[in-house]
């Protein structure tokens, strides 16, 4: 079965004014289409279709590039669009998720550093993630399109949460300022999906 485009969770302006309408136009509706389009092609010229984006990942070292870059693109971009939620409405932190901020990470204001540091010091195009790696809580940051549960990952584990520092994903709205999205970034995160990732991944 082909690769599809997944639905946005809430409309093109919906996580406005983090991320405007024409951002999300030109980000969800050709950046990521493209990447679905070109996956489709890719898996079929490998002869892997017809395999989910866990098997692919599980043996990304033994396949092209084309299948890395663009499996990549399309489950990053998904699980970006499900990470965040409009202002007001993306709940809390579990009580278990904060214990483990606390303990793992320092508190959640140095998470947040942390995390926005991944996102700034990523030179180039790619992502700043939250995983959890062997029980424990981690941020790390991949390069173009790679993602902590392909075998290539510097950094393997369970993502939770992750920012997109592709320029493409700010540049329209707030041109070379990372760092100004990055802050704003914190106001969409949808806690409760972290939370059930969280808990599926501690289970």
């Amino acid at each position: 079965m082909a690769f599809t485009l997944p639905p946005l969770p809430y409309a093109h302006d919906g996580l406005e004014p983090v991320i405007d309408a024409n951002t999300m136009s030109f980000h969800y509706d050709k950046h990521h289409q493209t990447y679905v389009d070109n996956l489709n092609k890719a898996v079929e010229t490998a002869g892997v279709a017809g395999q989910s984006y866990e098997e692919l990942f599980a043996k990304m070292s033994t396949l092209p590039v084309a299948v890395r870059n663009n499996s990549g693109g399309v489950w990053n971009h998904t699980f970006f669009w499900n990470g965040m939620a409009p202002v007001g409405q993306g709940g809390e932190p579990s009580a278990e998720l904060v214990a483990a901020i606390d303990a793992d990470l320092g508190g959640m204001e140095a998470f947040k550093e942390a995390f926005n540091n991944a996102g700034l010091g990523r030179f180039g195009s790619g992502w700043a993630w939250l995983i959890v790696q062997d029980g424990k809580l981690k941020i790390v940051s991949t390069p173009n399109q790679d993602n902590p549960l392909m075998d290539i990952a510097e950094d393997k584990g369970a993502p939770l949460l992750v920012a997109d520092v592709w320029e493409h994903a700010y540049y329209l709205q707030y041109q070379n300022r990372r760092a100004e999205f990055l802050k704003a970034f914190w106001t969409i995160v949808n806690w409760n999906k972290v939370n059930e990732l969280y808990a599926a991944a501690k289970a």
